[in-house]
């Protein structure tokens, strides 16, 4: 495949405006070809950043056009099943958001029916490229903790109001949560740096009034490797703690803050900037006393993996054991509600 590789987004929330939409229109392998929103506000915005763009209404008018090389599934999750298997039955190689499905047996089928057709299927865990988990990732890999002993990852904020729609209204069964929202990045994380589970144990809370999924999520694994992982989540943690405390046997590493990525994006700053993905020196974490640089982040590799026929980025079945584990939680633990 050597023309651009003609891509279509559905859905042009967060994940389409923020992430998809300007890290395809950086490389120039990709061309956006399409995107689906009924938001006419959001339509304009696809306009102009993509010029040349089909603005469509719906995913039904999506396919029905054809054309497309790539879709890009960036919706509500309880809409990423149905979606993602549509397009492969129209021979679309497919990205789907995280999470890869709201129920393991909807990504088994997805992943049954890619091999199947012989088409591409990978799931955007782009956390898994961000610079301060790549610099945990090599810290762990070059031995400089010693062996590890527990990992403790966070993804908090303070946002009491001004939760997205579907958000705010979704139970689990339709993807909602905090488990859904975040699990699935804190959860990979820590399946790619100590493997299988043998354990686990989760405690989900709700605050807001009303009926509703959590908006706090705390999980312990205990994996295969002997490590513990402590993986905590919340829309509503009104002080900041460290993202990442990693201890071993020798030292620990702690690192606070967010990626930069995200923010960059929306800012309008583009990977081939050379600030992309860079992390100012006061942001660094610090192994023991001394600071260590953050490794600039990158999403890549699925231009490779369509054109080529190299890995993809993200295998499917990795993304597929992170939603067991949320399955597996939601099915033994009760939301407790706390208001």
């Amino acid at each position: 495949m050597t023309a651009p590789i003609r891509t279509g987004i559905l859905g042009y929330g967060t994940g389409g405006r923020v992430f998809h939409g300007p890290l395809l229109a950086a490389d120039p392998r990709y061309a956006v070809a399409a995107v689906v929103t009924s938001d006419p506000t959001r339509a304009e915005h696809a306009r102009r950043a993509h010029p040349g763009v089909a603005v469509l209404r719906t995913a039904e008018e999506l396919f029905a056009a054809g054309g497309l090389d790539l879709v890009v599934v960036t919706t509500p999750p309880g809409s990423h099943y149905e979606l993602a298997r549509t397009a492969l039955r129209h021979g679309l190689a497919v990205v789907v958001d995280k999470p890869f499905a709201v129920r393991a047996e909807q990504g088994r089928e997805l992943i049954a029916e890619a091999n199947r057709r012989g088409l591409l299927l990978t799931v955007f865990q782009n956390r898994r490229y961000d610079g301060d988990f790549r610099t945990v990732r090599r810290l762990i890999a070059e031995g400089a903790l010693g062996e590890i002993r527990t990992f403790e990852s966070r993804f908090e904020w303070w946002k009491p109001s001004g939760e997205k729609a579907w958000k705010a209204q979704a139970g689990p069964d339709s993807g909602g949560g905090m488990l859904f929202d975040l699990g699935p990045h804190l959860i990979d994380q820590a399946l790619q740096l100590f493997g299988p589970v043998a354990e686990v144990h989760a405690e989900l809370a709700r605050y807001r009034n009303g009926e509703g999924a959590d908006d706090e999520a705390f999980v312990s694994l205990r994996h295969e490797s002997g490590v513990r992982s402590h993986l905590a989540m919340s829309s509503l943690a009104p002080v900041a703690r460290p993202r990442f405390t990693v201890v071993g046997s020798k030292t620990g590493f702690v690192k606070s803050g967010l990626d930069v990525q995200e923010g960059q994006l929306a800012a309008g700053l583009r990977p081939g900037d050379p600030e992309y993905g860079r992390e100012p020196e006061a942001r660094w974490g610090r192994l023991g006393t001394a600071p260590v640089p953050t490794e600039a982040g990158e999403y890549a590799g699925l231009a490779a993996a369509l054109r080529s026929g190299a890995p993809p980025p993200v295998r499917a079945g990795d993304a597929l054991a992170a939603v067991e584990l949320i399955e597996r939680i939601h099915a033994t633990t009760e939301i407790r509600h706390r208001n």
